[in-house]
């Protein structure tokens, strides 16, 4: 079955819906190799993918994973990237996270460790203390008590392991780096999300609302990040009310100072995880600070909680400097970690 398909890529034939809903059965539940998965993957990459083809392979990905359901009434969102951008920059969508949840937005926050960055999502919420194995009904209270959560990925994934492997002997970008953030195992609805390439802006917001998406934002920055940057114009679509807009975001614009990318750049975890404690207590520099306010202004919107860029970056701006986001975070680690972590470096 799959060697049929891999000879239909390499000839650059696009697979129907079903076919790739079919072969993802047998992908994610182990029944091909690992050779054959990384021809599957590399021939598919090597093609281009198609929404179809996407939208078949996220389905299946979403059957086989294990799934949160929520208490929280009101707009649930999540805000990740797709990675790979190789910019090394500190955990901008994490530290937005938390700004969002504590100016009254509620993220099921989405992550797995980085594969490409110095940092991932995963990295900073389990050096706090937080257990990335915890079950679904655990992860479901504490998003109704802190409004924020984190969802492992690998964990809430399982079958994703038989890729595991061939992912990393290919050692480049597949379709999985697109599906990841949109398989959120909460099935929220609203969605900030940063990509990697200029023409999957207007494509992941078609394919989220076939699947009943309702506010998608996509960004990619000008100057390379799957995020909004405060040193570059930002290029935007957003799904809302069925309709699909393209806007342009520069910071200066909505009342931000211009900045250099090497400000909010990072070499070791330790800086990651000052740079994140740092934003949200109002002490890291200010590209850092107004970069968080950027990207917390766009979760902001998908969370109708903000009308728009420049009222969302007041709000996250206001929120960071009243000390109600590192408020949150003490709250949060308090109940789901170990408080002496986040101690060592606020005293510190």
């Amino acid at each position: 079955m799959i060697s049929d398909l891999i000879l239909k890529l390499q000839e650059k034939t696009d697979l129907t819906y079903d076919e790739m809903n079919n072969i993802m059965t047998d992908v994610l539940s182990g029944k091909t190799s690992d050779s054959q998965n990384m021809d599957f993957l590399s021939s598919l990459s090597e093609k281009g993918e198609t929404d179809d083809e996407l939208l078949g392979m996220l389905d299946k990905m979403n059957e086989y994973s294990l799934k949160v359901e929520p208490k929280n009434t009101g707009t649930i969102i999540d805000m990740c990237g797709t990675g790979g951008d190789k910019l090394q920059t500190f955990n901008v969508s994490t530290t937005a996270s938390f700004v969002v949840a504590s100016a009254g937005g509620v993220v099921a926050k989405h992550g797995n460790r980085s594969s490409s960055g110095v940092s991932g999502s995963a990295d900073i919420f389990e050096y706090f203390g937080y257990d990335l194995n915890l079950e679904s009904a655990a992860i479901a209270d504490i998003l109704e008590k802190h409004n924020i959560c984190f969802m492992f990925a690998q964990k809430l994934h399982p079958a994703m392991k038989h890729v595991s492997a061939a992912r990393k002997q290919l050692g480049k970008r597949t379709a999985f780096n697109l599906l990841g953030p949109l398989s959120n195992p909460a099935s929220v609805k609203n969605q900030l999300i940063g990509v990697y390439s200029i023409d999957f802006l207007d494509r992941l917001p078609a394919i989220l609302k076939r699947k009943g998406g309702e506010n998608i934002m996509t960004v990619r920055s000008d100057d390379g990040m799957d995020e909004f940057s405060t040193s570059a114009v930002n290029r935007v679509c957003i799904l809302r009310n069925d309709k699909v807009l393209m806007n342009a975001i520069d910071p200066e614009v909505v009342g931000l100072h211009k900045s250099s990318l090497h400000d909010i750049q990072i070499k070791t975890k330790q800086d990651a995880i000052e740079s994140f404690v740092g934003v949200l207590n109002n002490t890291a520099n200010q590209a850092m600070i107004e970069t968080t306010a950027l990207n917390a202004a766009g979760g902001l919107i998908v969370a109708n909680v903000a009308n728009n860029f420049e009222e969302g970056v007041e709000l996250a701006l206001e929120t960071i400097k009243s000390g109600k986001a590192i408020s949150l975070l003490e709250k949060f680690i308090n109940d789901t970690g170990d408080i002496s972590k986040l101690k060592e470096i606020t005293n510190g």
